[in-house]
């Protein structure tokens, strides 16, 4: 009997074709591990419990229709067929269906849409902007056929008969329906007399209501440059679009009714402003009042400011005549000291005292040794009181 030899491929290939005919497709949960996203867009891990673990993969095509991303450690349900990954002679199961344990897939991909947005600023109050108090044209995204554009039009209608409105016609379910809503905000964005525009749908259940907490439409809304108005119809729960938008209505009556005031609102927001400025100048009078009660307090009148000019003038005079005075004084007492001392040194005081001087005539040179005198010499002597002449009979 001849044995039939295989090769590697063949084998590989009968196992494949053995797998993928019995095991076409299968449940089955376990733990993500080892998760990787390439930029070719497929998702490759582990999926493994406590004692066994298969390669998993899921391709671009499939991962495109799951609306949560899978993470490392989470639990999940899924569905797909088992296969051979004949390179490597390893089985593996391809998936077409993933589904969280214990949560819904919707929910998962909420919270980390969620997060990511909250993490990039998208939900910043600080960004967020009023809406025009009297707008002059207001645009709508939603069903032209839902009872949310009826609610809108009927507030409308109501309150401000010749508002103009420019309804752009999307579909709010569905899986185009969050494409269709961002470039319903887009296509507004380019018209120039839209003041602010309202999205929206009426209530329904979470898988209705999911095209707003789409990530292109919270894009949408972040990027618009008029204000928006989130209205859909749920009050307790808060979609991703309520989220971005500058101001979040419970309903679409609600949100028309926001963007819309009544006569007695816009009269009352009116007698508002002008108490305010009435405030305001009020407030500004009071300051300048007191501002140049101030400046008044300050200021001097000029025949006060004379008198103070001619009594510092006295004061000033006073002090210089005292001051001269009393330097006149000091003067006259340093002179008394000084006559004091050249008294006591002139030869005047000498001769009160019982001398005399001798001057040779007619140089009247005084004569202080008889050396310099000769016989006949005349010579006029200086007495205390008076003076006289004689002439040198003799001398020693």
């Amino acid at each position: 009997m001849l044995k039939k030899i295989l090769s590697v491929s063949e084998l590989t290939q009968e196992i494949k074709t053995l797998l993928e005919n019995n095991l076409y497709y299968v449940w089955v949960e376990g733990e993500v591990s080892n998760l990787r996203s390439p930029v070719s867009g497929h998702l490759y891990f582990t999926l493994k419990d406590e004692c066994s673990q298969i390669k998993a993969v899921i391709f671009k095509g499939a991962a495109r229709f799951i609306k949560f991303k899978p993470q490392d450690g989470m639990h999940i349900i899924c569905r797909g067929m088992v296969s051979v990954y004949p390179e490597r002679g390893e089985y593996q199961i391809i998936l077409d269906y993933v589904e969280p344990k214990g949560i819904g897939a919707q929910q998962i991909a909420f919270q980390q849409l969620k997060e990511r947005l909250f993490k990039e600023g998208l939900f910043d109050e600080k960004r967020k902007r009023q809406i025009p108090i009297l707008p002059q044209r207001v645009g709508i995204v939603t069903s032209p056929t839902g009872a949310a554009v009826r609610d809108i039009l009927k507030v409308f209608k109501r309150r401000f008969a010749n508002m103009g409105v420019l309804i752009y016609p999307v579909r709010v379910q569905g899986i185009e329906s969050a494409k269709e809503i961002a470039e319903g905000i887009e296509e507004l964005n380019k018209v120039n007399d839209i003041d602010v525009i309202i999205i929206g749908r009426g209530g329904g259940s979470q898988e209705d209501l999911w095209a707003f907490n789409e990530e292109t439409v919270a894009r949408a809304i972040y990027a618009s440059s008029v204000p928006i108005v989130s209205a859909v119809g749920h009050e307790i729960d808060w979609t991703i679009a309520d989220m971005v938008a500058d101001v979040r209505a419970a309903t679409p009556s609600q949100a028309a009714e926001m963007v819309v005031k009544t006569k007695e609102e816009l009269f009352a927001n009116i007698n508002n402003a002008v108490a305010a400025a009435r405030a305001a100048v009020k407030s500004m009078i009071d300051e300048k009042k007191i501002e140049q009660h101030g400046i008044e307090k300050g200021l001097v009148h000029p025949k006060q400011r004379l008198y103070d000019y001619m009594q510092r003038i006295d004061n000033l005079s006073e002090r210089i005549r005292l001051a001269a005075s009393n330097k006149f004084i000091i003067t006259r007492k340093d002179l008394e000291i000084l006559m004091s001392n050249i008294n006591a040194l002139s030869p005047l005081s000498v001769l009160k005292r019982g001398y005399s001087i001798a001057r040779k005539l007619p140089s009247l040179e005084i004569i202080r040794d008889s050396k310099f005198l000769q016989k006949g010499d005349e010579l006029n002597v200086v007495l205390s009181r008076g003076e006289v002449f004689t002439k040198v009979y003799a001398k020693n």
